[in-house]
């Protein structure tokens, strides 16, 4: 038998039995799997020693699913902390971590094609409790010596699964004949040696597996709505089985970004991108609390505010915050290096880089200065595709991520960067930070840019801050603010025949803008009440001159982005 030939079921048992490893090799992926058996002793993969102040943390290993956001979501939710790593990640992301369990996303691809992701060696070897989810579930079977094949027919949507044992630690306190969300075509014909199926549905004989000795699979996806009892599948396998403290909550986190922050900025001078959104607010407080008055925030007008919003920021951050703030009116600079620009990737980038700009100009005017703060959340990160989520599409560059120049002087920190939108109101609250400051709905960073469809000029921003303050205005007068994610305006470049005052108009189409959602990673269009709709349409017709048609947009994301660019 040829020295890299994968084993038979029957030798790899044998070697299993014997506390021994088999090493096989699929394309350029060295893969060390072990099987635990009753009479088996788990290999240890000599992982570096955890820094015991970290919480305990959950790696969730990104086969290009769309999904892993979600998975991550849950388990914050279970209030055990977690990172998404791309499959090809190496041993380094144990490194000073307390990692109790790992995580193998979903993804797109079949394990029996050419060139298929597969989990790394150390995966195995960390000496931890693995969950294979959907693909995750099949790439297990395939590595330890099972067999994956097309199914006979597709699975998707809804299914019931029916347990094969009463009790199972993954499975507890599940009902009977449990709905779960299928979406697969291949499935798991013949299970790998020690293993056995703890559920099945109608087209999935193993639609979840196990090992008795902390390795699980399970062939349905628990991270989605759809399946309505997943919250308490993750749950169970991070705290019953991993054995996950439930220490992420918002007073760990403030105390361990304190410390954080204190480590990586030492005496060093921080000044700290203060939009007057609430990322940017918990970043500034959690940087106060710190290193004091070695921070100064820095607000800047790039003339792509909504009406009002230069005074009112600096109102009501001076009065809640108690920050020192400096404003920087850089309108004419923005909207002249914005001049002519029509494709939205090039406007965030361009947006992201006269920030840059302006921060390090003023970070000379105040002498040494060696950081940039940013609220930059995980949500950010993610749609950006940095180097956390490389197995991801690039949905758009966010210009305090993908959006920032290559060369800069200052240092980054970004206290906020693995928090989601809630994680992080839950952080303010902690801190003390006023409701009114909290429950703003977001604003994006760059601005009314991405809200003008188009190129950008003066004239276009103010018809867009006209119609946006009469959204906002009935939102609010309804009582609807928040109760919704973000409500907006956005000026289209088209133009519509109208008749106004028995006269023949061509002006600007004003599409309304308002969504549900909890991250901003997936949301749905929000049912505004008619009343409220119509009088949006009756006052911008009539306010804003420019406009004569109001369309609403009704599309959730997916497939459509929150945004329009």
């Amino acid at each position: 038998m040829p020295e890299n030939a994968a084993p038979t079921p029957q030798e790899a048992l044998e070697r299993a039995v014997s506390n021994s490893r088999r090493i096989s090799t699929t394309g350029d992926i060295e893969v060390a799997t072990y099987l635990e058996i009753a009479e088996g002793e788990r290999v240890r993969g000599g992982a570096p020693a955890p820094d015991t102040t970290e919480p305990t943390t959950v790696l969730i290993m990104d086969f290009g699913s769309q999904y892993s956001h979600l998975i991550a979501r849950r388990v914050r939710e279970a209030n055990v902390y977690c990172e998404i790593v791309p499959h090809s990640a190496s041993r380094s992301v144990l490194e000073g971590k307390r990692v109790v369990g790992i995580i193998l996303s979903g993804g797109p691809n079949s394990v029996y094609e050419d060139g298929a992701p597969l989990a790394p060696g150390w995966v195995f070897e960390a000496d931890v409790p693995i969950l294979g989810i959907c693909y995750g579930m099949q790439a297990l079977a395939h590595q330890l010596g099972g067999t994956v094949s097309a199914g006979l027919r597709q699975e998707y949507g809804y299914a019931a699964i029916h347990r094969n044992e009463s009790t199972t630690d993954l499975l507890d306190g599940l009902d009977e004949d449990s709905p779960v969300w299928m979406s697969h075509g291949d499935r798991i014909e013949t299970l790998p040696p020690g293993f056995h199926s703890l559920a099945y549905s109608e087209n999935s004989p193993i639609a979840a597996l196990g090992n008795g000795s902390g390795i699980y699979g399970i062939q349905f996806h628990p991270e989605v709505a759809h399946t309505p009892q997943g919250a308490r599948i993750l749950s169970n396998f991070v705290h019953k089985i991993c054995g996950a403290a439930s220490d992420w909550t918002p007073g760990h986190f403030v105390t361990e970004a304190v410390e954080r922050i204190k480590q990586q900025v030492g005496d060093g001078k921080v000044i700290c991108a203060l939009s007057g959104g609430v990322d940017s607010a918990v970043a500034a407080v959690l940087l106060h609390r710190a290193i004091g008055d070695n921070l100064t925030c820095i607000f800047v007008n790039n003339g792509l505010m909504r009406r009002e919003e230069p005074e009112r920021v600096q109102a009501v951050f001076g009065r809640t915050l108690g920050l020192r703030l400096r404003y920087i009116d850089a309108t004419e600079r923005f909207l002249s290096a914005l001049k002519g620009v029509t494709d939205p990737e090039e406007k965030r980038k361009i947006i992201g880089r006269e920030f840059i700009g302006v921060f390090e100009a003023e970070a000379e005017s105040l002498g040494e200065v060696d950081f940039l703060a940013q609220g930059t959340l995980y949500p950010d990160v993610i749609e950006s595709t940095s180097s956390e989520t490389t197995a991801a599409h690039v949905i758009k560059s966010h210009h305090n991520v993908g959006g920032l120049p290559e060369q800069m002087n200052l240092k980054l920190v970004e206290p906020l960067r693995y928090l989601f939108k809630d994680e992080v109101r839950l952080a303010g609250a902690e801190l003390g930070i006023a409701e009114e400051v909290l429950n703003r709905q977001p604003f994006p960073g760059p601005g009314l840019a991405i809200r003008v469809i188009g190129e950008i000029t003066f004239e276009k921003l103010e018809i867009l801050r006209g119609a946006d303050w009469v959204v906002m205005d009935e939102i609010k007068n309804d009582n609807l603010y928040d109760q919704l994610w973000q409500s907006f305006a956005v000026l289209t470049d088209t133009r519509t025949v109208g008749v106004m005052g028995d006269r023949r108009t061509y002006n600007y189409v004003v599409a309304i803008r308002a969504v549900t959602s909890d991250d901003a990673m997936t949301a749905d269009w929000a049912k505004l009440p008619y009343d409220t709709l119509d009088r949006i349409s009756n006052r911008i017709v009539n306010e804003v001159p420019e406009v004569n048609r109001v369309v609403l947009d009704i599309t959730s994301k997916p497939p459509g982005t929150i945004e329009w660019e």
